[in-house]
């Protein structure tokens, strides 16, 4: 049993997704604490030719609170002028018409709760992409809820048998391979390759863009061969040294 646990993200990059596809079943970190000045409720999209923000509006927002305890600010205003800046973004897109009615729906969603209406949209896209593996919320796990840290990683990852647990290269600064091993668990880390592809009215390809961006300019095939265009790093000698990188 592989599995995996993120945040829940705003139209996240490919590399999440990547994840996603890459475990048996996927745990929505829904149950920890809010970051401000993350990007769960954020990311990139490409406005002529550079990378520029685009957010989901939220109130009564707190580092003490967690991301399940977030609301959304449903502005239509401000939702049409969401949707305003990523049509005219994308307008001249090969995939526009399909994507950009999925992006729609997605925005247009009324659900109140932020870690509910991140989760729908993680689901969307994953339809989208024909990702199928099971996606399942923490919070709605039975579980020690004092845990904190890798801890409460270890107890998630018990609760499904997992002899896998896969991350982002950002776990190396979390966990510890060998806490993991002792619990017969492999931790692996899952290192994006340098994808690219083209994209209109630029000079050099624009990284790390919204998932958005990818499904504008690639097909379903083009995105299915990214989805596994990456390497898994499982022993120590390649641990340490993409941690030395990070840091």
């Amino acid at each position: 049993m592989k599995v995996g646990i993120m945040q829940p993200y705003f139209f996240p990059y490919i590399g999440y997704w990547q994840l996603i596809k890459a475990v048996d079943k996927y745990v929505i970190y829904d149950d920890v604490n809010y970051k401000k000045r993350g990007w769960i409720n954020k990311n990139n999209i490409l406005v002529n030719g550079e990378a520029k923000p685009i957010s989901l509006r939220t109130f009564k927002v707190s580092q003490n609170k967690r991301i399940n305890e977030i609301e959304i600010d449903h502005d239509l205003i401000y939702k049409k002028k969401l949707l305003k800046t990523i049509k005219e973004a994308y307008g001249k897109a090969p995939y526009f018409q399909d994507v950009f009615s999925l992006v729609e729906k997605i925005i247009n969603d009324s659900e109140p709760n932020l870690a509910t209406y991140l989760t729908n949209s993680i689901k969307e896209i994953c339809a989208y992409l024909n990702i199928q593996t099971e996606i399942i919320l923490s919070s709605e796990l039975e579980k020690n809820e004092h845990l904190r840290g890798q801890d409460k990683i270890l107890e998630i990852c018990g609760l499904f048998s997992a002899e896998e647990y896969l991350n982002a290269a950002g776990g190396l600064l979390l966990y510890s391979p060998l806490d993991f091993q002792a619990q017969g668990i492999e931790l692996k880390i899952i290192q994006t390759s340098h994808i690219s592809y083209q994209q209109r009215e630029t000079r050099e390809f624009v990284p790390n863009l919204s998932i958005i961006d990818v499904m504008m300019f690639n097909s379903l095939e083009e995105i299915d061969a990214m989805l596994i265009d990456f390497t898994v790093l499982n022993n120590f000698s390649e641990l340490f040294q993409v941690n030395a990188t990070i840091e």
